[in-house]
């Protein structure tokens, strides 16, 4: 198995660099300009891409969700970056839940492995506002998710809820139509990522009180 996927993974880094593809992930007019260069495969090609940078391609899932608002609007190009998000997110948990730790170690190495998987062991609801937060690496979360004891129900609950929070807010936002990327709209943008970067803070400090206030949530509900 491992075998078969090092070489799925080889032949499709080897095709990104060979259509040139690779260089264009780091730049949203780059990859805006290469997606309508393709017409009508420009969808497909745009939800597989969003399905790979969740799976097996490390490509920036932000600049992805923005070029696709870019080029097909908010609305539109937010569906196809959900559609291919969440096959990627389905498909990354059932790897984890198959194979379990040897493969999850063969993609995102040891160390992290061990780092999320004892992380995520005790903090099953903090792995709810991770996921809504655009600074935590959403793949390895999903992927190593399936080697946890998270129920399939919760971590399709989790998706189906923050997946679309998320990537529409990006869609929205990122198109520049709300918040230019100039003027006034610099200021906004430093205020956002510094609030994100105390949000994610404020997640990992305290997801033991967070995991604590929920199971007290549910205790309460159940009785």
């Amino acid at each position: 198995m491992l075998f078969v996927l090092a070489a799925f993974l080889t032949l499709v880094y080897f095709i990104l660099v060979w259509t040139n593809l690779w260089e264009k992930f780091n730049s949203v007019e780059k990859l805006r300009v290469f997606i309508l260069d393709l017409g009508f495969w420009g969808r497909i090609t745009f939800v597989f891409l969003q399905f790979l940078q969740v799976t097996f391609v490390p490509i920036p899932s932000t600049i992805l969700t923005i070029a696709g608002s870019i080029i097909y609007g908010p609305l539109q190009g937010g569906l196809l970056s959900l559609s291919g998000i969440l096959l990627g997110s389905v498909l990354a948990f059932t790897l984890g839940r198959a194979f379990g730790r040897k493969l999850v170690t063969f993609m995102v190495g040891k160390e992290t492995c061990e780092k999320w998987v004892k992380f995520l062991s005790k903090a099953r609801y903090t792995f709810f506002f991770m996921m809504l937060l655009p600074m935590f690496p959403d793949d390895i979360l999903c992927l190593v998710a399936g080697v946890t004891s998270m129920s399939w129900a919760f971590f399709v609950t989790t998706n189906l809820v923050t997946r679309p929070i998320g990537i529409f807010i990006t869609s929205y936002l990122g198109s520049g139509e709300i918040i230019p990327y100039h003027g006034w709209g610099l200021v906004v943008w430093a205020i956002i990522l510094v609030a994100a970067i105390v949000l994610m803070w404020l997640v990992t400090k305290y997801d033991k009180q967070i995991e604590q206030f929920f199971l007290k949530l549910f205790k309460k509900k159940k009785s």
